[in-house]
């Protein structure tokens, strides 16, 4: 199984007056900036068989804009990414063949924990995604089992390439 990680875009800040955190979309900024990152990520990343995301309005905008970058593919809400469960994120992933692309749409700290938990633990703290940030591993059994990082790209790199 492939596993593309994808943390959400630039997103009104935390703590902004009248809007609260689990209603808190992507600004302007963040749209205009992660398309041009989600063409470079449809360059260099297969289509996902499937694309996950947090139920979150920042998560669920940036996997629409992934999601057109790709090309038919529909993103499907998982509240496991949402709630920083790393096991539940594990179970939700385990649903999936080993021979399938499965993106996922998310928050920090929760994705660079999955990360560093895929990996075999303590990377974590050296791979934090920044905001439209994405990394892929290279799973080749079950998801808890863990994996190989196939790359790890800043949303700079991706909007160069797109």
């Amino acid at each position: 199984m492939k596993i593309t990680i994808i943390r959400h875009a630039i997103a009104v800040p935390s703590g902004t007056e009248g809007i609260p955190d689990e209603k808190r979309p992507l600004t302007k900024k963040g749209r205009r900036r992660f398309q041009k990152a989600a063409r470079g990520l449809a360059e260099i990343c297969d289509r996902p068989d499937v694309l996950l995301t947090s139920p979150l309005p920042r998560a669920t905008e940036t996997a629409e804009i992934a999601a057109n970058a790709w090309g038919r593919v529909e993103p499907t809400e998982e509240p496991a990414l949402a709630n920083g469960n790393i096991d539940e994120i594990l179970g939700a992933l385990a649903r999936y063949g080993s021979d399938q692309n499965v993106a996922i749409v998310g928050h920090e700290p929760t994705l660079s924990l999955l990360l560093g938990r895929l990996l075999g633990g303590g990377a974590s703290e050296r791979l934090t995604l920044r905001k439209g940030g994405v990394a892929q591993i290279d799973v080749p059994g079950l998801p808890h089992e863990g994996g190989r990082l196939d790359w790890f790209l800043r949303p700079r790199i991706l909007r160069t390439l797109g």
